[in-house]
């Protein structure tokens, strides 16, 4: 059996995608398509043939912009889909400038089609569109989305709540999916005498914190220091702040190891309070944290994470706009640390990618192509 790994515009190690490629190539051969901004060749290793395509670096175009640059890699990428020989067609993402033909040639050809769905498109897609013109765009994705997983074979999720409200709202069989969360790669045990008084905020991703600004402050005058790990921007002006640039995983693992909590309560576009990519996902700091035995600081809006830090007892849950409210439930969760760290030791193997979860995951895809 051949697996084509569409990465589209992830590049090589992106977490969730490595897995997939590294999973799947225990069992079959894979065709790895990534995103690169440099010259780089094909080349195969081991069971994994890797497919480097080339883009116009634009991240920092406007929406419509980087639309509009990104047609030769989608007409690139398409042509990889509509010539290449392989078995199963494993989507990362749609391409762009032409949402439906790569589901559309792949079930002409015959292929098994898997939808890894990271996001939610409707609202993450062209995100920073407002207004009537947003609106459009929301109907027309959701179109999209609907005939692209009534094409799919298997569309995988990262949280269940995520999965219920696109199925609800498109009707799909709930047969046909399967929730692959953003499982971190390793874990430290909990250590209490390594912990220091701080708030870390980690990630790649610059997030608004507009309304935690006022909570953080509180917090800092009562003896906690707010680090950042990773991104840094305008967007921490204002707040005393620690930053710790990049670091490769196992660094930032530890690093996030040491902290008391990490926040994970921000808002991804300023404009939009119901935005449903963060409310339904379960992001790859917020497992991170777990595994690396840090309890988490969740805004309660998260209904993914908050059910689950309710649930199981993993840290706290705020409303960043209630600063008395939320600051008293931080200092006493403090209080209470050694019980937390508790929980977390008891249910830190869930939040961890493992041989287990692996097998199940390539199961459910095997099970499509028999």
């Amino acid at each position: 059996m051949t697996i084509l790994i569409i990465g589209y515009t992830h590049d090589k190690y992106d977490t969730r995608v490595l897995r997939t490629v590294q999973a799947l190539s225990k069992v079959s051969k894979v065709i790895y398509q990534y995103l690169t901004y440099t010259d780089e060749s094909p080349y195969e290793e081991g069971n994994v043939r890797y497919f480097p395509t080339k883009c116009v670096d634009n991240r920092e175009g406007s929406p419509l912009k980087k639309l509009f640059d990104r047609r030769p890699l989608d007409k690139e990428i398409y042509r990889l889909i509509a010539t290449e020989e392989y078995d199963v067609l494993y989507m990362h993402h749609f391409l762009a400038t032409i949402p439906l033909k790569p589901f559309e040639i792949a079930k002409k050809r015959g292929k098994k089609i898997v939808y890894d769905i990271h996001e939610y498109h409707p609202q993450n897609f062209l995100a920073e569109l407002s207004g009537t013109t947003g609106k459009i765009k929301e109907r027309f994705i959701w179109n999209i989305l609907g005939k692209q997983l009534r094409l799919c074979d298997l569309g995988i999720f990262v949280s269940e709540e995520m999965r219920d409200d696109i199925v609800n709202t498109l009707g799909i069989t709930i047969g046909k999916t399967f929730i692959m969360p953003n499982y971190a790669l390793m874990s430290l045990k909990p250590d209490i005498n390594k912990k220091r008084k701080e708030i870390s905020l980690v990630g790649l991703v610059s997030r608004k914190i507009d309304e935690e600004k006022k909570l953080l402050e509180a917090l800092i005058t009562d003896g906690f220091l707010f680090k950042v790990i990773g991104m840094d921007s305008k967007e921490f002006d204002g707040v005393s702040h620690e930053h710790v640039g990049f670091l490769p995983y196992p660094d930032m693992m530890q690093e996030l190891s040491k902290s008391a909590f990490s926040l994970i309560s921000f808002n991804t576009l300023r404009k939009r309070k119901i935005y449903k990519n963060d409310l339904y996902s379960l992001p790859n700091k917020y497992y991170d944290s777990i595994a690396a035995g840090t309890p988490v600081i969740v805004k309660e809006s998260f209904v993914s994470m908050a059910k689950q830090v309710r649930d199981l007892g993993l840290g706290v849950i705020i409303n960043p706009l209630n600063v008395e409210e939320s600051k008293k439930r931080i200092l006493d969760a403090y209080n209470n640390y050694e019980n937390i760290l508790k929980n977390i030791e008891k249910h830190q193997d869930k939040f961890v990618w493992n041989q287990d979860k692996e097998q199940k995951f390539i199961k459910r895809i095997e099970e499509i192509t028999i």
